[in-house]
């Protein structure tokens, strides 16, 4: 049984969806973007389940800090954090992480035997190529994926950035949402007009705007 941490509307605001929200690379389910941004999804009417690829929970039982597998050998853990997740909710689920977790997302919907109830990929700070690689494009993932997909990335991020995309064509089920001046953790600089947690929340709400937009299809 996948252990889910989970963050889901108060008061009166109804559930849209639910959220499966995967880790990046380097920090934890309960970093600090992904409980602000879990705090902005909530309120923007989206369940979120957080959950830890083994890797990342070795380390916070005092493992050592070794690197992730390659994203493809993720994909089993994320297909059995979504089946619980099924199993403990009613309506349509989205599946999608921060980077990485974003990336094998995308690669997951990408199989035949998805689950219906499986209705899009929400990426936060999709990894479209490694940092200081700009040549060695990852889109395959985007390419293969049998799901709309919703991007949020920062435009000045170092895995993709707004100059570099202009140059790309995505696939047509791909919507990319660009958020002012924001890095690979969509924040902005400090002279920047726009915050964080501005940032944040305008994911959150068009990650939910997204969601509605599925279930209206």
């Amino acid at each position: 049984m996948t252990e889910l941490l989970w963050t889901r509307p108060e008061g009166d605001t109804p559930t849209v969806a639910t959220l499966l929200l995967a880790h990046g690379a380097g920090a934890a389910m309960d970093s600090g973007f992904m409980n602000r941004f879990a705090g902005h999804a909530a309120a923007a009417g989206l369940a979120i389940a957080r959950f830890e690829f083994a890797y990342m929970a070795a380390r916070r039982a005092g493992g050592p800090k070794r690197p992730p597998p390659k994203a493809d050998q993720l994909i089993g853990e994320y297909q059995t954090a979504l089946q619980d997740v099924l199993k403990s909710v009613e309506g349509p689920v989205l599946v999608g992480g921060k980077s990485m977790g974003g990336r094998v997302a995308a690669m997951l919907t990408g199989g035949s035997s998805l689950p219906k109830r499986v209705s899009g990929v929400v990426c936060l700070g999709y990894p479209f190529h490694p940092q200081g690689k700009p040549d060695d494009w990852r889109m395959a993932p985007l390419e293969g994926a049998r799901r709309p997909v919703l991007i949020a990335q920062g435009d000045r991020d170092g895995f993709g950035n707004a100059t570099e995309l202009a140059e790309v064509t995505l696939p047509a089920h791909v919507e990319l949402v660009w958020l002012e001046d924001g890095n690979h953790d969509l924040a902005p600089r400090g002279a920047s007009p726009a915050t964080w947690d501005g940032n944040l929340a305008l994911a959150a709400k068009a990650a939910a705007d997204f969601a509605r937009r599925l279930a209206a299809a």
